[in-house]
């Protein structure tokens, strides 16, 4: 495996972390930690819509990295929003939601990028390798 392969790999487990981290994060907010309501609120039904890229990122597929990098700026900003408005210890965890977000978009954008320019230079590769027809 070459260095762009380790770093493709690389991308990927930080990309699947910081999901499950966002999902775990999310519930244990909302139900244990710091919930709105003791006891738990509703709101700990926000890690739904995270759990639907969970498959297609585990199963590398490249269109969920696109999409899933598009969709976490929307908890980005919840925990933006609840980092400065929010009291400790609830703004703790925003700070942390954010932060995953960010390591999440970051591993998601450079692993759509790394393996675009690798199907790039393979295609090149195999259309210099085809015999010229005279």
């Amino acid at each position: 495996m070459t260095t762009d392969h380790h770093t493709v790999a690389w991308t990927r487990r930080l990309a699947v972390a910081c999901l499950l981290g966002l999902i775990v994060l999310g519930l244990a907010w909302e139900l244990w930690l710091a919930p709105i309501k003791p006891g738990g609120s509703l709101l700990a039904l926000k890690v739904l819509p995270l759990c639907l890229p969970l498959a297609g990122v585990l199963k590398n597929r490249m269109y969920t990295y696109r999409w899933l990098s598009l969709v976490v700026w929307l908890y980005f900003t919840e925990g933006v929003v609840r980092a400065w408005s929010d009291k400790a210890p609830s703004a703790w965890f925003a700070l942390a939601e954010v932060l995953l977000c960010l390591g999440l978009f970051a591993a998601c954008a450079l692993h759509v990028r790394l393996r675009q320019k690798h199907a790039k230079a393979a295609a090149l590769a195999a259309s210099s390798t085809t015999p010229l027809s005279a």
